[in-house]
């Protein structure tokens, strides 16, 4: 599940995902764009021919024109500041920053990707916006899309923060609708919803347990733990795996997402019963900005007996002794077991969050 692989599980952290920057789509100025060139927006034939679409690369001034583009709309945008902020960190680059302008230089679009400070590519479209004056969003966030994504070779998934009554705000499913279309047209066809938590001291500490010990443990020891704890799967995203890969080598691949993550190898537990019996594992992790659960699960035998919740309360109260202010999760709206344990940890919903991405071919 990125929340987790197996039954209760969990898998995070890592991800832009874990953060949202965004300030609303009021952009740098909130101003409106100037009536001179909304003609063209409103015949989308024009914009097809006369649309220019190209990286912050191209020219001296593309990413001063990209951070000021003034975002209109209900989805939450990004600011100019955070814009630098995220370039000075390295997780925003120039050439993963994407316009689309008119025949005159008028910006219509935007679209910026996010990876971490080492990523050779980018992770995920973190900001998309269409002016609100084209009359067809979608024709120009598609070729936006398809012409960043040539250039990158992949195409990463799109996340997309809203607040947890999006889906009966108008206004909100609105925007929403054009951006999921634009992402199908251009690969992104899977859609998963899942739910962002966060835990703060105020929420006070989750009780221990004494059903379980924790251990660390050997890399053998946890891959053959993250195969274990994969079986069965409520997490979307693992099952997906699941359906073209080996339990072994979907295991292979979270291992190395965690230790490339900026938590620390030195966090990770076993969680096993008083005999010894392996009962689940602990990897508590961190995204760039915050302390993050991580990944936990149960392996199939032992599940439906509450021990989630201990190994909840373990990484909580692992991040806890290390002062951490906030502690974030997500899991998929349809794992119900882990977002019952995350509401019985006291851990709050604080956005939905809609991801798309490509499908895996079966």
């Amino acid at each position: 599940m990125p929340i987790g692989p197996g039954g209760p599980g969990a898998r995070q952290g890592g991800q832009r995902g874990d953060h949202q920057t965004g300030g609303g789509e009021q952009g740098a100025d909130g101003k409106r764009p100037p009536a001179r060139t909304a003609l063209p927006c409103h015949f989308p034939f024009v914009i097809m021919c006369l649309m220019k679409i190209f990286p912050a690369t191209a020219d001296s001034t593309a990413l001063d024109r990209a951070a000021a583009y003034p975002a209109d709309g209900p989805i939450t945008a990004l600011t100019a500041e955070k814009i630098r902020e995220e370039l000075g960190a390295n997780q925003f680059r120039p050439e993963w920053v994407w316009l689309a302008e008119d025949e005159n230089g008028y910006v219509l679009a935007r679209a910026l990707w996010w990876g971490r400070a080492d990523s050779k590519r980018p992770i995920a479209l973190d900001c998309l916006q269409v002016r609100s004056t084209v009359a067809d969003p979608v024709v120009v966030a598609t070729r936006l899309l398809d012409a960043a994504h040539a250039a990158f070779g992949v195409r990463p998934q799109y996340n997309l923060s809203l607040p947890a009554d999006w889906s009966s705000r108008p206004e909100l499913s609105e925007a929403v609708a054009w951006r999921r279309e634009a992402g199908l047209r251009t690969g992104l066809s899977r859609e998963i919803q899942r739910l962002r938590y966060e835990w703060t001291p105020a929420a006070g500490l989750p009780e221990a347990g004494g059903r379980l010990t924790f251990r660390e443990g050997s890399d053998e020891e946890f891959l053959e733990a993250f195969v274990r704890v994969s079986g069965d799967s409520l997490d979307e995203a693992t099952r997906d795996e699941l359906r073209t890969k080996s339990a072994r080598q979907v295991a292979e691949e979270d291992m190395k997402f965690y230790l490339d993550c900026p938590g620390e190898r030195s966090w990770w537990r076993l969680a096993e019963l008083p005999d010894g019996t392996l009962a689940g594992l602990a990897v508590p992790s961190a995204t760039p900005y915050h302390r993050n659960v991580g990944y936990l699960g149960v392996v199939p035998e032992q599940r439906g007996k509450g021990l989630i919740d201990e190994i909840l309360a373990e990484i909580t109260r692992f991040h806890a002794t290390e002062r951490a202010e906030r502690i974030t999760a997500t899991t998929d709206t349809t794992n119900i077991p882990m977002a019952a344990a995350f509401d019985r940890a006291n851990y709050e919903v604080t956005e939905i969050r809609l991801v798309l991405e490509a499908s895996r071919a079966v």
